[in-house]
C-alpha cells in the first residue's frame, strides 16, 4: 500500500470528524456537510479504525469526545485556522495590493498613523497608502475615509470609530501659571481658535454656550489646522479645545493637560466610511481599526 502524504488518514474523514466534534452531533455535522448522518458515522468509524482509537463515546442521547478525540479536535482546528489564513492571503493576490485611506492632518498624525504601525505588525503583507488632506473633496477616491461629522446623514457604508468629549487643554507650564476656577476666568485667557472651511468642529463660542458660560472675550489667535492648534498649545501660547480620544497620546505623555474638568460630549461622531466595491483588504483594515486597539 503506497504511503499517504504526510502520513495522514483520509482528509474527508478528518473533516467529517472536525465538524462532528465542533457540533457534538453527527446529525448537525451531516447538515453542514450536506450528507447523511450515516455517511458521517461511516467516515468517523473508518477514522477510528485507522487510528486504532475511539474518538467518540456513543450514548443513546448523543456522542461525546474521548480524550483522544479532544486532542485530535484541537489539532485539526489549529491546522484549519492556518490553512484558512493562507487561503485568504492567496485570494488577496488577485486584488489590488494596496489600500488607500484618507484622513485629515490631525486625524492622521494623532490617531491613524500610530495604529497603522500596529496593523503592519500583524498584516505586513498589506500595503496602506495614506491620503492626508484637510480638503474633503480630495478624499473622494479613497477606499476608506476617516471623518468627523453626523454619520446618520452619510448614506455610505459607515461605522463609528469612537465617541469623544471636548475639554480645554494647555501645556503643563501654561496650566501651572493659569488656573481658572470659573468659565468667566477661562474666557479671558488666550484661546486658540480653529478657523477651517468645515463647520463641524466645535468652536470656543459653541463650547461656552453648551457649558452655560459667557462668550469668549478674545478670538485673536486663529489657526486653520487642528494639528497646528495643538502644537501652539503645547508651546504654551494658549488654550485649545481638545477632543479627548483624539489627543489621548498627548495627554498620556503630559504634553497637554486639562485646564479645567469641564468635558463636553462631542456632538458628532468620528467614523470610517468605505467606498462601494472596496477590496476585502479594505474591509479587513476597517474592521481592525474599529476593534478599538490601543494606540
Amino acid at each position: 500500500m503506497p504511503m499517504r502524504p504526510y502520513n495522514l488518514p483520509s482528509v474527508n474523514a478528518l473533516l467529517a470528524f472536525e465538524v462532528a466534534a465542533r457540533h457534538g452531533s453527527f446529525k448537525h455535522a451531516a447538515r453542514e456537510l450536506n450528507v447523511t448522518p450515516a455517511a458521517v458515522s461511516h467516515q468517523i468509524k473508518a477514522l477510528e479504525e485507522d487510528l486504532s482509537q475511539h474518538l467518540f463515546d456513543r450514548h443513546y442521547r448523543g456522542v461525546a469526545l474521548t480524550n483522544a478525540g479532544v486532542m485530535l479536535k484541537a489539532a485539526l482546528q489549529h491546522g484549519f485556522e492556518h490553512i484558512a489564513d493562507a487561503v485568504e492571503q492567496v485570494r488577496w493576490l488577485g486584488e489590488d495590493v494596496s489600500v488607500t485611506i484618507a484622513a485629515t492632518t490631525a486625524m492622521s498624525s494623532l490617531w491613524l498613523t500610530p495604529r497603522l504601525s500596529l496593523f503592519w505588525r500583524e498584516y505586513g503583507h498589506i500595503a496602506v497608502n495614506q491620503l492626508v488632506s484637510d480638503r474633503p473633496h480630495r478624499h473622494q477616491h479613497a477606499d476608506l475615509v476617516l471623518r468627523y461629522g453626523d454619520m446618520q446623514k452619510d448614506s455610505g457604508d459607515c461605522k463609528v470609530l469612537f465617541k469623544d468629549s471636548i475639554l480645554p487643554l494647555a501645556s503643563p507650564d501654561f496650566a501651572a501659571i493659569h488656573q481658572p476656577q470659573t468659565l468667566a476666568e477661562l474666557s479671558y485667557l488666550p484661546l486658540i481658535h480653529l478657523n477651517v472651511a468645515e463647520a463641524n468642529w466645535t468652536s470656543w463660542k459653541s463650547w461656552f454656550e453648551a457649558q452655560g458660560g459667557p462668550t469668549p472675550r478674545s478670538d485673536a489667535m486663529k489657526v486653520n489646522n487642528y494639528a497646528i492648534a495643538l502644537q501652539v498649545a503645547q508651546d504654551g501660547i494658549g488654550v485649545v479645545l481638545g477632543w479627548k480620544s483624539l489627543t489621548a497620546r498627548l495627554l498620556k505623555e503630559k504634553k497637554l493637560v486639562p485646564l479645567m474638568d469641564l468635558a463636553l460630549p462631542a456632538p458628532l461622531d468620528f467614523y470610517i466610511k468605505m467606498r462601494p466595491g472596496a477590496s476585502s483588504r479594505s474591509q479587513l483594515l476597517r474592521d481592525w481599526l474599529i476593534s478599538d486597539l490601543p494606540a
